[in-house]
């Protein structure tokens, strides 16, 4: 009898379903794998931003004058460029609330208001360039300044196209659960876009006037 019970058992065993229809389809924040993507891309890409730091300042240092040729960068544009990113990340914390509690309206609102400040960045980033004083194939100086100033230029420009991916979605639809996940890590991803620059802008515009 009890021989016939151990048989059986494996059985009953394989025999059970475990349901997980109520189980949400999408999280926040480390729950999802979203989050965990993003956060590996931000690694990657801070690394290649302290290299190319280190490359300046190794050019730097085997300098006898800095920034050699050319004058240092017209501070107005990289200053005002800095202050419109510092304020925009007043909508992008509303944005990423307004995702995680799934409010459409908010949601709206507050992509747009970002996206009018990440535009306006990207409008203020011609002047900078164009007040580098210095073309980038002029000098070793030149090529890393636009080197660092090209690779922060490229993450906003993704992250503004990726903004406007989900604005028109959220105005269009359809809309998933998913498409606020979307929006939150977005809005993190902006975080270092932001936070990123401040070192950049420091290295840029005042590296070239310390001693």
């Amino acid at each position: 009898m009890s021989e016939e019970v151990a048989r059986s058992e494996p059985v009953r065993q394989v025999g059970q379903v475990l349901d997980v229809s109520d189980l949400p389809t999408y999280q926040f924040s480390h729950h999802s794998l979203m989050w965990w993507g993003t956060l590996g891309l931000i690694a990657i890409e801070g690394t290649v931003f302290a290299l190319t730091v280190m490359a300046y300042f190794y050019l730097r240092s085997h300098s006898a004058t800095w920034p050699m040729t050319a004058r240092p960068p017209e501070l107005v544009w990289g200053t005002v460029n800095t202050v419109i990113m510092l304020a925009s990340l007043v909508p992008n914390h509303f944005a990423k609330h307004a995702a995680e509690k799934q409010d459409l309206r908010g949601v709206r609102l507050w992509l747009c208001i970002g996206l009018v400040f990440a535009l306006a960045f990207l409008g203020v980033r011609v002047m900078e360039f164009a007040g580098l004083n210095v073309r980038w194939d002029s000098s070793a100086y030149g090529s890393v300044v636009w080197l660092l100033m090209g690779l922060h230029t490229v993450h906003l420009a993704t992250d503004v196209l990726d903004s406007i991916v989900l604005a028109v979605l959220f105005f269009t639809g359809p809309l998933e659960g998913k498409r606020f996940v979307d929006v939150s890590e977005n809005a993190f991803y902006w975080y270092f876009v932001v936070f990123s620059w401040i070192p950049i802008y420091l290295v840029i515009y005042w590296g070239a006037r310390t001693v």
